[in-house]
């Protein structure tokens, strides 16, 4: 495999694999491979024939094994600051327009967690062992370990999980809804790209659509998402693909969207 730290495949069904490519260092997040990151999902965003992405570890060993601790570890805590500042991986994923899809295995970790915890779905295998461990070294989460997280199981296990550093198996995280798909070892990149492929079928404009209507349901109270939702619905209305789905169904064809 190459040495580049992330790998870019395009694929011609329309799903985008990116590889995270330092499994010697358990694909520990660095500022190199953050940058690579953000400019992958940027020129993405604006790639027409992508309609989805996988993100998934090289190696046998891990997802992500958190950030790459040697590289922040004599920072002042004004450059730490300075850092956060700047555009991050995580929001980089989270507001990407189009559906993002985690395929995790083996260790899952700090940044890692948070990497995934930033994406829509979560498949694991069964070597999946997920850990907010800052708190181990005297930090907490500083990447949406404590928000996303608690969005996501709910108070107390986003404590749990927290505040104890400990780690929690593939079986335990599928059943408290911190994973999404669990499926046995080895079988996460399969499974996460013929997730991806049963949602590429569909209008681009409606999958992201959708996704948006998704992501503020965590964001709004429930009288504000519903007016928001009918909005992207009449988004979608008002789209050449909307139109385009609707004359297929009463002519009992198949759509041919555009993402228009």
């Amino acid at each position: 495999m190459s040495d580049t730290p992330v790998l870019v495949e395009r694929r011609e069904d329309h799903i985008a694999v990116l590889t995270l490519n330092r499994p010697e260092k358990l694909n520990a997040l660095n500022g190199e491979v953050r940058r690579i990151l953000r400019e992958a999902f940027d020129e993405l965003a604006g790639d027409d024939h992508v309609r989805a992405v996988v993100i998934h570890g090289a190696g046998e060993k891990a997802f992500v094994a958190g950030a790459d601790i040697t590289e922040f570890h004599t920072r002042t805590p004004d450059e730490q600051r300075a850092v956060y500042r700047e555009r991050r991986i995580y929001e980089t994923v989270a507001d990407f327009p189009k559906p993002v899809i985690a395929a995790l295995h083996g260790f899952c970790i700090g940044g890692g967690s948070e990497l995934a915890l930033a994406c829509d779905v979560r498949v694991a295998d069964r070597t999946t062992r997920i850990s907010q461990a800052e708190i181990r070294i005297g930090l907490i989460p500083g990447g949406g370990g404590t928000q996303r997280l608690a969005r996501l199981v709910g108070r107390g296990w986003a404590s749990i999980i927290s505040l104890t550093g400990d780690f929690v198996e593939a079986d335990e995280a599928y059943r408290i809804g911190l994973v999404d798909v669990l499926v046995d070892e080895g079988e996460h990149l399969d499974r996460a790209l013929e997730l991806a492929g049963r949602m590429v079928r569909w209008s681009p404009v409606s999958l992201r659509l959708a996704k948006d209507a998704i992501r503020a349901a965590y964001e709004l109270p429930l009288a504000e998402g519903i007016e928001y939702e009918k909005e992207r619905f009449l988004d979608a209305f008002a789209s050449e693909d909307g139109q385009e789905g609707v004359r297929a169904f009463v002519e009992k064809r198949k759509p041919d969207f555009k993402g228009r």
